[in-house]
């Protein structure tokens, strides 16, 4: 067996698969496409379908990262979220407790 580096091609003319998956998500693949049901000529459902197939680089590049700000994808974003939330809080407080001049009122009597 002799010794290729990575993303070239075998002398045969073929690739493995690790020379066309670099190949793929180097580039990107974008597959789409539409799935209708119709019923006696009414469209009952309409499915579209759009897939795109990169490295992360190469989405970052075209403008996708929707991954980044999704709290269930990224521990960053639930770290903003959780950050967000605490300031919202605070601010609730503190105008809760300016409100009340930082203390309880007492009840009275009815």
């Amino acid at each position: 067996m002799t010794e290729r580096p990575f993303g070239s091609y075998a002398p045969d003319g073929g690739a493995n698969l690790a020379d066309i998956l670099e190949r793929v998500l180097d580039k990107g693949v974008v597959i789409a496409g539409d799935i209708r049901v119709n019923l006696l000529d009414i469209e009952l459902l309409t499915i579209r379908l759009r897939l795109i197939v990169a490295s992360v680089d190469k989405a970052k590049e075209m403008g996708i990262d929707w991954w980044e700000d999704d709290p269930a994808l990224s521990s960053g974003a639930r770290r903003r979220d959780v950050l967000l939330e605490n300031e919202e809080l605070k601010g609730r407080i503190a105008v809760l407790e300016s409100g009340h001049g930082g203390r309880r009122r007492e009840e009275e009597p009815g």
